[in-house]
């Protein structure tokens, strides 16, 4: 049986488990954070292959200099989808259409931030260009309050351990359907709708799971399919997750994740089958 190390959290673990144990693949839990690691021993369990490289890249490289095994989503492929400002550059120049995007590199200039914010229509989306699930993530009605986001950010960034200090100002897309597209080497694989319970009102604006949004499996429309491919040919990796925002007249590609949960009721059929088959290339 293939043993094929998982270093997500307790929930993905769980779902792959007993699936791909019914193909022939071990699910093993790889415990690379919050625990003391003896170098030069064994701390970790002897694998085959590697799901997805680990969360933290300094635990995670002493993961896979130990285990020495191939990833199905490499070091470099977490790297490449964490950099939301990386991607969405190299989407653009591949002619997928993104939300208008300024890049910040802290620290600027008041008169640069300005300048960059005069560029929008507010209310504008604020976002750490590293940040996942939602986190950071939020929305400037006026000058004065990005100018106060900017600030705290400055702070937080004026601490040298801080790796990434860039934060992106986007367009804010009022209206728009948020989908979860999920693709297996390139191929599309199923999609969610995202929404919040009407009870959350009509304030609220981030359709994330971890904020409460609810998946829906839909039929996604073929022009959003063939969109959601061109990112994965784009990007190169090979279990993606690809949101799209999709009004009457746009469709806008605004992040990847290269870690994407694993909620396979919500995916075509014979998905497992299809993820089986990458780890066992991958191996």
């Amino acid at each position: 049986m293939l043993r094929l190390a998982v270093a997500t959290r307790a929930e993905s673990y769980e779902r792959l488990r007993t699936p791909l144990a019914e193909r022939d693949i071990e699910v093993v839990p790889l415990e690379t954070s919050e625990r003391t690691i003896p170098l030069g021993a064994d701390p970790f369990p002897a694998v085959d292959v590697g799901y997805v490289f680990p969360p933290r890249l300094m635990e995670g490289g002493v993961a896979a200099a130990a285990l020495s095994v191939p990833w199905v989503n490499d070091r470099d492929a977490v790297l490449r989808s964490r950099n939301k400002a990386g991607t969405l550059q190299r989407l653009a120049d591949a002619g997928v259409p993104i939300p208008e995007t300024v890049m910040i590199s802290d620290p600027v200039e008041r008169e640069d931030l300005i300048a960059a914010f005069e560029r929008f229509d507010p209310p504008v989306v604020v976002k750490p260009n590293s940040t996942s699930r939602g986190t950071g993530v939020t929305l400037a009605h006026d000058l004065d309050s990005f100018l106060g986001i900017a600030d705290y950010l400055d702070l937080v960034h004026d601490y040298r351990a801080t790796d990434d200090r860039s934060f992106l100002l986007e367009e804010f897309v009022p209206n728009a359907r948020d989908y979860r597209v999920m693709l297996l080497d390139g191929e599309y694989v199923g999609a969610v709708e995202r929404r919040l319970p009407e009870a959350a009102g009509t304030e609220r604006w981030k359709h994330n799971v971890h904020h409460g949004g609810r998946p829906t499996q839909v039929e996604l429309p073929d022009e959003c399919r063939r969109m959601a491919e061109r990112v994965a040919d784009a990007v190169d990796i090979p279990i993606l997750g690809v949101d799209l925002l999709v009004t009457d007249d746009r469709i806008l590609v605004t992040e990847t994740n290269a870690r994407p949960t694993i909620d396979a009721e919500h995916y075509d059929a014979g998905f497992w089958d299809r993820l089986a088959a990458t780890i066992r290339h991958t191996a």
